[in-house]
């Protein structure tokens, strides 16, 4: 058994496909295939099944999957630890973020970064923040920029960047926008266009009106801000949007002793040591 043929397995089950862990890894599918199969020849025992043209984990792939994982991320550890030895900033530096942060706040940041550190390949992959929160628990990526949720999750190092605040919109010619002095109540009598239930910034949104005794008649969820800001152009709804991105396309509606902010933050994997690359990063974020 070799690392390259647990890599290949593990790539394998999360991708639900060959082909697809072949891109993944930048190998050919027969290559991915000949580890797999050598893999389930040392260990005398079948790990997956081709069930028409899906995969599925025998027990045996079941068993491993988990213990796989532990051995390659803590094979990524101890790498990460002995090159940061050297005291160099270089390698392959993995970084998740929305499509919104790397849009309003990160371009900048990134012009710095890739000035100052020429040696390090970074690799950004767009992800909404639940999902990035698996890829940095997973070891997918070291770091993830997104929107922090309430409370700590337990794993997860967590350090607040920027306080985003947020504001309802409509379009210029909805009915609200002509409406003198327009009530929180006023948004249950048209659609709300919002991020899908579960996120941090729809969470916030609830609570608010949860609070005042109202409820949401929601609609078309999307997490992809600019496709809301769009469609709130257009007319089809009210939403409560970032203030980085509004303008005079939108008409904010401003209630009465309602504030609404969602921190914008990075996270890193709490067991696991940042390589160089990422504790630079991360400085640079900071600053």
């Amino acid at each position: 058994m070799d690392t390259s043929q647990l890599k290949a397995f593990v790539t394998v089950a999360d991708c639900q496909s060959f082909s697809v862990a072949a891109e993944t890894l930048h190998l050919t599918q027969p290559a991915v295939s000949k580890r797999v199969a050598s893999l389930e020849h040392n260990l005398d025992s079948k790990l997956l099944d081709r069930i028409g043209r899906n995969l599925q984990l025998t027990e045996a792939g079941k068993a491993l999957l988990p213990r796989a994982k532990t051995i390659l991320g803590e094979l990524e550890d101890a790498q990460r630890e002995i090159h940061n030895l050297s005291g160099t900033v270089q390698g392959t530096l993995r970084v998740a973020t929305s499509h919104h942060i790397g849009l309003h706040h990160l371009p900048a940041i990134l012009s710095r970064y890739t000035e100052q550190y020429p040696n390090v390949q970074l690799q950004l992959e767009f992800l909404d923040s639940d999902t990035a929160y698996e890829a940095v628990h997973r070891g997918d990526v070291e770091l993830a920029i997104i929107t922090l949720t309430s409370g700590t999750i337990q794993g997860i190092d967590t350090t607040p960047l920027w306080t985003d605040p947020l504001e309802f919109v409509v379009a210029k010619h909805h009915p609200l926008a002509e409406h003198p002095h327009p009530q929180l109540r006023d948004l249950v009598n048209y659609p709300a266009l919002l991020p899908e239930s579960g996120t941090e910034t729809t969470r916030k949104v609830e609570a608010l009106m949860h609070r005042h005794k109202l409820s949401l008649n929601q609609t078309m969820p999307t997490n992809y801000l600019e496709t809301i800001k769009m469609m709130v152009t257009i007319g089809l709804g009210w939403s409560a949007l970032p203030t980085t991105i509004i303008d005079d396309q939108l008409q904010p509606l401003t209630f009465k002793e309602v504030k609404l902010e969602r921190t914008l933050g990075c996270i890193s994997h709490s067991g696991r040591s940042l390589s160089n690359a990422a504790e630079a990063f991360l400085q640079e974020l900071r600053a």
